[in-house]
């Protein structure tokens, strides 16, 4: 009896210490105090991602954000397949401000009634860079208002990424068309 009393208050530790490293691991991500959503429209080159399925092998791609009369945002994703002299290609979405407070919150529906959150977790105090996070930190998305950045500003980006908790190993870049 007192071996079994003594198993399952170990076997209790172990599932609680393993529960409170995943909460520890998986802190909400913090977003940014306040987004101008005016001044966040237009064109957003997607600079470094970890992709999901979608957007494996694309290159050149964009997020142009545009708002509705409704208060809403059609969100048009542009890529070309594998290679950036390929046909442009377009999916669309429409994003939902969630936190009217900060506008930092969104939700974007791509297929309804499925919405994915959208954490405006960094942007430049220019709106000339952003990066958008996933609460599970297995997707984001580094973006520009050009196709490139300076390398020390793209560093600087991974570097606040890293202390949101993403590991920056994953992140790749994106090829993008220059000199246009």
């Amino acid at each position: 009896m007192k071996t079994t009393s003594q198993a399952f208050l170990l076997m209790a530790v172990v599932l609680l210490c393993g529960c409170m490293s995943m909460l520890a691991k998986n802190e909400p991500l913090r977003t940014v105090d306040h987004v101008d959503l005016t001044r966040f429209m237009g064109e957003w080159y997607v600079i470094g991602t970890i992709p999901w399925i979608v957007e494996k092998n694309n290159v050149g791609t964009m997020d142009i954000y545009k708002m509705r009369r409704d208060g809403r945002i059609d969100i048009t994703y542009a890529f070309h397949k594998k290679d950036l002299s390929a046909k442009s290609q377009e999916m669309h979405a429409i994003g939902t401000v969630l936190d009217t407070k900060t506008n930092a919150r969104w939700g974007v529906q791509f297929i309804w009634p499925f919405k994915a959150p959208y954490l405006i977790i960094d942007l430049a105090e220019n709106y000339s860079t952003t990066t958008i996070g996933y609460p599970s930190r297995d997707l984001i998305w580094i973006m520009a208002r050009t196709p490139t950045l300076p390398d020390m500003t793209y560093r600087a980006l991974l570097q606040n990424a890293a202390r949101q908790g993403y590991d920056t190993n994953r992140i790749v870049k994106v090829p993008q068309k220059t000199g246009q």
